[in-house]
């Protein structure tokens, strides 16, 4: 696939599918936020209001996340960036990092629940599953960038990368290698994730403290990407395990631990559960 979807008439500025999925999974994910507030009988207003900052946050956090956990990467690394701190800038060039962006994301969502006096376990639980599902559409951006692909594999759905984006040590296998679709694995999963955070939110809402269901995606997501990470071929290395799988571990046990504390802690009677009446 080309990563450039068009140019713009008159200037030829390229317009890359990257940017355009980018921009469909924050909408899709904002539209399904804006449903789950609506269930809860939150003022929708407030995801269109706050999603620029998320946007601004999000991309903060991704590109820092990106620079300083690629230390051997295709193009650039650590090192480089080191060297060509303007480059950091550069987002256009590539380089984007999911745990960054969530980080920033939530950073951003906080900021704004404290600007407008707003609860802040709330709102990030009715983005959890607008985020899951974003990040099942925004995988297919690396697809048009053939990126995030797995070692060489003969099953039926291994995908050909162009030997120009194809990491050095496969540089040498014949021009008809397949690839495992790691992207597309990740994308599964985020899509399976999305829908057992609907599925609770409806089910037993009755039982979820404020900030469960944002909890339970950061068990989620994490125990996902940590099994993805075994076919990360440029995955960053600490030691045997790689880096994602490290921070995907630390998610994960850090949101188990919250979960079943809150939940052994505090009585049904002193929960407040969330609201899980839907509209009409």
């Amino acid at each position: 696939m080309d990563p450039v979807a068009f140019r713009l008439p008159f200037v030829g500025l390229p317009i890359y599918w990257y940017g355009v999925i980018v921009v469909i999974c924050i909408l899709v994910g904002c539209y399904v936020a804006a449903m789950e507030a609506r269930r809860r009988g939150q003022n929708t207003d407030h995801i269109w209001n706050g999603v620029i900052l998320v946007i601004i946050f999000g991309l903060i956090g991704a590109r820092l996340y990106h620079v300083i956990s690629s230390p051997q990467g295709l193009v650039r690394g650590f090192d480089y960036y080191l060297q060509h701190p303007v480059e950091i800038l550069m987002i256009r060039q590539g380089g984007l990092g999911i745990f960054g962006a969530i980080a920033g994301g939530v950073l951003a969502v906080y900021i704004y629940a404290r600007w407008q006096k707003l609860d802040f376990l709330t709102w990030v639980d009715i983005a959890a599953p607008g985020l899951a599902l974003g990040q099942a559409i925004g995988r297919w951006g690396n697809f048009f960038n053939q990126e995030l692909y797995g070692y060489p594999t003969t099953v039926p759905w291994g995908i050909p990368i162009d030997l120009r984006f194809r990491l050095p040590r496969f540089a040498n296998l014949p021009e008809t290698t397949r690839f495992h679709p790691t992207f597309l694995y990740e994308s599964l999963w985020s899509v399976v994730s999305f829908v057992i955070l609907m599925y609770l939110a409806r089910r037993f809402g009755d039982r979820l403290l404020k900030g469960d269901l944002f909890l339970v995606y950061c068990v989620l997501y994490p125990l996902g990407r940590f099994l993805v990470e075994f076919q990360r071929p440029d995955a960053w290395m600490l030691g045997p395990m790689a880096a994602a799988q490290a921070i995907s571990l630390l998610i994960m046990i850090a949101a188990v631990a919250i979960l079943v504390y809150r939940h052994r802690r505090r009585p049904a009677a002193e929960a407040q559960p969330v609201d899980a009446s839907v509209d009409g």
